[in-house]
């Protein structure tokens, strides 16, 4: 037995009867039967929530302020879990690791929300089953995704319940995002008349880091292919979080902290069966995340996407033995300090280090091997950067201090050089000046 919805109706009462022990023996009290006394309990656990450790680091890693507080909504319930007529998912109006248009996201028949954000069970995807599952529910989920992508003139995060077959939205806000997909997002929603480019130039759309994205590097495809044909292949997941990340497996937050503490130019890859909020710390610390189970709303796709961490979810493939620290793939089994690599783009797990190549807007603009009608990365992103140039007041030029640095600025679209450091370039010739 692998997933909680397996369990019969006498193995819950046992588990509930469990947990009720558990909780009188943690609180000292026994487990409320008033219904306002549970309400009351879970809106003041939600306020204490803004102090505890996890989130105390996710403000400071995005510069939330301390002081803002939180909020609760109460609302009614609605029901995924009656029966195969019921359901429960995440819904995106738009492909938010890569940007491509479309609702897409994930769901589970019969079951609750949380089953699918804890990424405890992997889901299904909204765009492969839903419309033969369920196709009256697959048709209103789209109109209700257009419309309010309309409405707010940006990309959708959706949660919903299919309650005896009678979609019900819970809640719709804007989508976190990768670089990739801000990029494209913002200049497909110009093109189709939804906003302005003022408007898709604002921080909040694309933050500056985010283009940082855009010029990682990516997995060479030969180099690939080679670890394909050496039999490299571990398994694949879900792509959650696109870039190319090969590091030593790691599978506690705590053990990441600690060997970042003593090399802070470790390589990780954060393995888990599913990530949750203690995981952040690790999260962070580590160049990608591969989980065994969830799916592209968990935690991990989520987090991994808002830091620009390539990720893999749903792998179900893996076993994690977090006891004897290893993950193992059939009769392979790799060790804690053992080396993968993940491909966030395709959802590859390899064996080994796989080589990378410079991402298509460097290959465009510096090494040339790349034509730019040949990548529709670098297209996107040369409109974007044409509005930016239309609209700035500022010139921008670089501090470089030798002509490959100079060379590569004006690449970028530097107008010239702001400040040559000439000690720079006499320390390259120090021997011939002693002489």
């Amino acid at each position: 037995m692998r997933h909680d919805h397996e369990l019969n109706a006498e193995q819950l009462k046992e588990l509930v009867a469990e947990f009720k022990l558990a909780i009188k023996d943690g609180t000292g009290k026994d487990f409320p039967t008033d219904p306002m006394d549970q309400v009351w309990g879970a809106i003041g656990a939600v306020f204490g929530s803004w102090m505890n450790d996890r989130a105390v680091v996710y403000r400071r890693t995005y510069g939330i302020p301390h002081e803002w507080g939180t909020a609760v909504n109460v609302q009614a319930m609605v029901f995924g879990n009656l029966g195969d007529d019921c359901a429960t998912g995440v819904a995106l109006t738009r492909n938010v690791a890569v940007g491509t248009p479309g609702i897409n996201g994930d769901y589970l028949i019969n079951a609750q929300g949380e089953d699918v954000v804890a990424g405890i069970r992997t889901p299904k995807r909204i765009e492969e089953t839903l419309e033969q599952d369920m196709p009256a529910a697959y048709k209103q989920l789209k109109d209700i995704g257009r419309k309010l992508e309309k409405h707010y003139k940006e990309v959708q995060d959706l949660e919903f319940t299919v309650q005896k077959g009678r979609v019900w939205m819970l809640q719709t806000r804007n989508a976190k995002r990768t670089g990739f997909a801000a990029v494209r997002i913002a200049v497909d929603l110009v093109n189709e008349g939804l906003i302005s480019k003022e408007e898709a130039l604002r921080a909040k759309r694309i933050p500056a880091d985010d283009l940082n994205q855009l010029l990682q590097p990516v997995y060479d495809p030969q180099s690939k292919k080679k670890a394909n044909a050496d039999g490299r292949l571990l398994a694949k997941g879900i792509n959650a979080g696109p870039g190319a990340a090969s590091g030593k497996i790691c599978f506690h937050a705590s053990d990441a902290e600690a060997l970042w503490q003593k090399d802070n130019k470790v390589e990780l890859i954060l393995v888990r069966r599913e990530t949750s909020p203690e995981d952040l710390r690790g999260m962070k610390i580590a160049k990608g995340i591969l989980t065994a189970f969830g799916g592209a709303s968990s935690h991990a796709a989520l987090v991994s996407r808002q830091m620009g961490k390539a990720c893999i979810v749903g792998c179900g493939d893996l076993q994690v033995d977090y006891h004897h620290k290893t993950v193992s793939v059939g009769d392979k089994v790799l060790r804690e300090g053992d080396v993968i690599s993940i491909d966030g783009f395709t959802g590859e797990v390899f064996e080994g280090e796989v080589e990378v190549r410079p991402s298509e807007i460097i290959q465009v603009l510096l090494h040339k091997t790349l034509k730019p009608e040949e990548s529709e990365t670098y297209s996107r992103y040369a409109q974007l950067m044409t509005w930016v140039d239309q609209a700035r007041r500022l010139k921008v030029r670089t501090n470089a201090d030798e002509p490959k640095q100079a060379s590569e600025a004006i690449a970028f679209g530097a107008e010239g050089i702001g400040l040559c450091r000439t000690e720079h370039m006499f320390f390259g010739h120090i021997d011939e000046f002693r002489e």
